[in-house]
């Protein structure tokens, strides 16, 4: 459940909030626009907002207790981000990607992964460097057996930031975390717990093929690990769900 009220979001280090991968927190007090660019981002890469779900302006401000112009700019930068689309007479919606928005970001993925790849395998201390990725991937599986679906969705899509992060090359980590975030969304509609069980061990497969400086084996395992997430998004949603129930159950009413 969102902590609507908060005006600093708690960052987990061994969960770290999506919204928190691309850029350093900012100096002082976020704003109420951070704030709810945050949560909005948040709750769609948790998947407690999923693609296709609809935006009110009227909802997010009794949600967020804040003014249009609040929402309308987080908005803006949400769909700035390609997170959400805002279309004249429809409003707001969680992007929902078409089918060749998916293969174009995924194959974007695979380029990008395999280039950290290369010049991470050229790092001739690469091994010393995977340390905290390995603690991180431990920790994934470890969120997935006791099922706590949040850490281990944000643990997984970290991975993969964070092993570009190792370069030292903002540039690039901040590409990578845009293409994560639009991927987390593609594969929210289709992918089940029982379908990603063994994305930690594909996470492992990856370190130790980096450890060993093994550049084609480590691009093998990487373009197989997302060829599998690919695969994965052919099961329609759950059509009762309510999308709403991401934000505080006492406000129910109001959102309606």
């Amino acid at each position: 459940m969102l902590q609507l009220k908060s005006s600093r979001p708690a960052r987990n280090p061994k969960a770290p909030r999506a919204s928190t991968l691309r850029e350093a927190e900012p100096a002082g007090e976020p704003s109420d626009v951070d704030r709810v660019y945050g949560e909005i981002f948040d709750a769609a890469m948790d998947r407690r907002l999923l693609p296709g779900t609809k935006l009110t302006e009227s909802a997010l401000c009794a949600a967020f207790e804040c003014s249009r112009g609040t929402v309308r700019a987080a908005l803006a930068r949400l769909a700035h981000d390609r997170l959400v689309g805002i279309e004249h007479n429809r409003g707001a919606y969680v992007w929902r990607a078409d089918a060749k928005e998916v293969r174009d970001v995924f194959a974007m993925r695979r380029a990008l992964e395999c280039i950290v790849i290369d010049m991470l395998t050229a790092l001739d201390d690469v091994a010393d460097r995977l340390a905290p990725l390995r603690a991180m991937a431990e920790r994934e599986q470890q969120a997935f057996e006791q099922g706590d679906r949040i850490s281990w969705l944000r643990l997984s899509n970290a991975f993969h930031v964070e092993l570009a992060r190792l370069l030292d090359n903002q540039v690039l980590t901040d590409m990578l975390a845009g293409l994560c975030a639009r991927t987390t969304l593609i594969i929210a509609l289709g992918d089940t717990a029982e379908g990603s069980a063994c994305s930690y061990h594909e996470h492992q497969d990856i370190l130790d093929c980096l450890a060993r400086r093994d550049a084609r084996s480590a691009r093998e395992a990487m373009e197989h690990h997302l060829e599998d997430c690919e695969e994965r998004m052919d099961v329609a949603p759950d059509a009762g769900a309510d999308p709403w129930s991401t934000f505080q159950r006492q406000r129910m009413s109001s959102l309606r």
